[in-house]
């Protein structure tokens, strides 16, 4: 059974035509261009030079970016759709884009100046250069506002010192968004700021790149400043207001990140529908039944999470760009949805695929067939951008009333 007719019995979600149009494009892509060769870079755990410029190529490293900064200004929604397919082939492809896309670029165009937006989005967007987020440190991972890189006043410049752990494209971006602790004494919110550091500055080196379970193509490292010079003119945002930047990132990226896991579960629900009605005996089972309608019943809910997530963010963003001003209430629901649909949509995929390899059994839990490396790219879902115990929290204390506590 291929992919559209699972849409009609399972999610009957009609898209608007650009999007239906788009998804189609790179469905196609993505079949003809890149899917063969995913297993390959798992196995080898290599990074997809070939693949990352074939999509560079077809613009699908600008998707939300406006088309005079050279993107397809199709907005966050249809960048979730772009995740939510790739989910559906590799993670680790997902990852790549997802870093460059959601965590850099998206974040230069919502609060970079005039000159930052011409400077820095049409090579981004167009996939000339590669782009990173720095944010985690060894000591301060969930923990984010816990930074110990320092931005020293040098004249016109800063000064960048500290290392930065679990950085994906950290050893290939050329272009970084790094937060660093301008004044420590003044907590989370008016003690970090928010730098674009291009690696050709000097002083970013790669201190290691780390061994993976999962996500294998993709490339996480971990990357040292030292005395990095960054021009002023390099601070995205208002001086001492990084922590903002960071947050209003990784609230988009939790929205995406709830669509590539979508992708996930979907492409279990596919691959477990084919291979049962290839063995008419197992169709029968009422326990094989139940699986297929377990899975069926949570992506469909995921799905409309995700959706909702991802065009409430889209607007919410519109108004950013446009410099409209945001009350903490709707930047609090924000978070707050986007924290369910991240928490739920990655525990549904990660549910999705290992009842799918149970119904599979052998073949399921065979390298090859995508499950096996579906199940391990999944698990990182529940992790990276903010752990799901960490976005049970967010949701929690602010169901509860609870002041927000930026350590969390």
């Amino acid at each position: 059974m291929n992919g559209s007719r699972i849409e009609e019995l399972v999610y009957d979600y009609k898209l608007p035509p650009k999007y239906e149009l788009f998804r189609s494009a790179l469905r196609e892509f993505l079949r003809t261009e890149i899917a063969d060769s995913v297993e390959y870079y798992d196995k080898e755990e290599k990074f997809p030079e070939k693949n990352v410029k074939k999509f560079a190529e077809h613009g699908y490293f600008g998707v939300p970016v406006p088309k005079e900064f050279e993107g397809a200004d199709l907005g966050e929604f249809g960048y979730g759709i772009a995740i939510q397919e790739i989910g559906k082939v590799c993670s680790a492809h997902g990852t790549i884009i997802g870093a460059h896309t959601g965590l850099c670029e998206v974040p230069i165009h919502l609060f970079g100046s005039d000159d930052q937006r011409k400077k820095y989005l049409p090579d981004l967007a167009s996939g000339r250069k590669l782009g990173a987020f720095a944010l985690t440190e060894p000591g301060a991972g969930s923990d984010a506002a816990n930074l110990k890189t320092t931005a020293t006043k040098n004249g016109d410049h800063f000064l960048l010192n500290g290392t930065k752990q679990f950085i994906s494209n950290g050893d290939r971006a050329e272009t970084i968004l790094a937060f660093a602790a301008n004044d420590l004494s003044l907590g989370a919110f008016g003690g970090i700021t928010a730098f674009i550091v291009e690696r050709s500055f000097g002083g970013v080196s790669t201190a290691k790149v780390e061994k993976k379970m999962g996500i294998r193509a993709s490339t996480t490292a971990q990357i040292v400043f030292e005395d990095c010079p960054v021009p002023k003119e390099n601070i995205l945002g208002t001086f001492g207001a990084g922590f903002i930047v960071a947050l209003t990132a990784l609230d988009g990226g939790r929205a995406s990140l709830s669509a590539g896991a979508v992708g996930g579960a979907e492409m279990a629900l596919e691959m477990m529908i084919e291979w049962t009605e290839n063995n008419k005996d197992k169709a029968e089972k009422q326990s094989v039944q139940g699986m297929i309608a377990d899975i069926a019943i949570e992506a469909h809910a995921a799905r409309q999470l995700s959706y909702e997530s991802l065009e409430e963010v889209g607007v919410y963003f519109d108004k950013l760009a446009r410099r409209e001003k945001i009350g903490r209430q709707e930047r609090e629901t924000i978070s707050r949805h986007t924290a369910m649909a991240k928490a739920y949509c990655s525990e549904v995929a990660s549910r999705s695929i290992e009842k799918a390899i149970q119904v599979m059994g052998w073949e399921g839990y065979t390298e090859g067939f995508g499950l096996e490396r579906g199940y391990r790219d999944s698990v990182i879902a529940e992790i990276y951008e903010g752990t799901n115990d960490i976005q049970r929290l967010v949701i929690a204390r602010e169901l509860l009333g609870l002041e927000r506590n930026p350590r969390n």
